[in-house]
């Protein structure tokens, strides 16, 4: 049975000038009942995910319900974060003997937020089915016109629902044909100057809705970074072996550098953050590549609610375009890439 992809509308946005529907895209393995829902026209998030594990189906992915969530939600659901992840200090960052003052988002802290693509528009350029995999493609084209940051770019990311034994992991192949996520990014420089960029992914997280006080969470071998008052950091603890903790009664808001915990057949090293719960017996693996210029930081977020997890791969630390921590340089005509995925176990 192959994989297929349909679109349904979801709603204009309110107080928008053209009150034209969005477009939901819908990839779907219609022999699991697995599926995931894009909505490119909205900074291109994953609104809904849901994936199989033996005969359950578990809903992964909180992200806004209507149109007039999207527009009122400030907690980032979903957002693709770019051309920077996390927060600017002051909005104020120096590149290459110029300053540059970027919006401020985070008021209350006096910060620039999480890049300025969430929300945008995003063009679908490439959509594919077959039997193993059916993939979306979309791309969000920039001129170098929002303020404090000049630099053009074509930022490009697919969307996959595939397989799990095609994620190469090195696990036995999989006889129920059972699914995963795979998100592959790519950016552009298009400029005639160099650029600085970094990435990063701001997916909510839960198991069917399961109080988040009743799971365990085992982190990757990490280096801490410890934040001020403001959330910039201001140093690091020792690193720190892999581990599980329970999050019963624990707040976390925390970046980390994270250290590799396998290598695909082809070479790829990654490290891999799980999410499980006891009483349901499933695992929620959210992995990354890592390695030079990909993803080697880690933010993982507790909401006040308790009912979701942010598990945030990143290719930068926090205020990447001061402390120069992860950030990547690209000159006119380079590109800047890599994968994540998203699988139970």
């Amino acid at each position: 049975m192959p994989f297929t992809i349909t679109t349904e509308p979801f709603g204009p946005l309110p107080l928008a000038t053209e009150r034209e529907p969005l477009t939901e895209y819908i990839l779907e393995y219609p022999g699991t009942g697995e599926f995931l829902t894009v909505i490119p026209e909205y900074g291109g998030i994953i609104r809904r995910l849901v994936l199989r594990k033996g005969k359950n189906l578990y809903a992964l992915i909180h992200a806004p319900e209507s149109p007039q969530a999207l527009v009122a939600d400030e907690s980032y659901a979903s957002a693709l974060l770019f051309p920077f992840a996390s927060r600017i200090r002051h909005g104020i960052f120096t590149f290459e003997g110029e300053a540059y003052a970027l919006k401020m988002n985070e008021v209350s802290r006096d910060n620039a937020l999480h890049g300025f693509v969430h929300g945008k528009p995003f063009t679908v350029v490439n959509q594919e089915t077959t039997p193993n995999h059916a993939s979306l493609t979309i791309r969000y084209d920039y001129t170098g016109d929002t303020v404090g940051y000049p630099f053009p770019f074509t930022f490009t990311v697919t969307y996959e629902l595939t397989r799990a034994d095609w994620l190469e992991l090195g696990s036995a192949p999989n006889a129920d044909r059972l699914c995963a996520l795979r998100i592959i990014y790519s950016v552009l420089n298009i400029g005639t100057t160099r650029c600085p960029v970094s990435f990063g992914w701001h997916p909510y997280f839960s198991l069917n809705d399961e109080p988040v006080d009743d799971l365990m969470l085992t982190l990757p071998q990490r280096t801490t970074i410890i934040l001020d008052g403001d959330m910039i950091p201001n140093g690091r603890q020792p690193t720190e072996p892999a581990e599980t903790i329970s999050l019963r009664d624990r707040q976390i808001d925390t970046p980390f550098q994270i250290e590799p915990t396998g290598e695909t057949s082809t070479g790829i090293r990654f490290a891999e953050t799980v999410l499980s719960s006891a009483k349901a017996g499933v695992r929620l693996i959210v992995g990354q590549q890592t390695g030079v210029g990909k993803l080697n930081y880690l933010v993982c977020y507790t909401p006040p609610r308790r009912d979701r997890i942010a598990i945030e791969p990143q290719t930068a630390n926090v205020n990447a375009l001061n402390n120069g921590e992860g950030l990547v340089v690209l000159n006119p005509g380079e590109t800047f890439s890599g994968s994540m995925w998203v699988r139970l176990d």
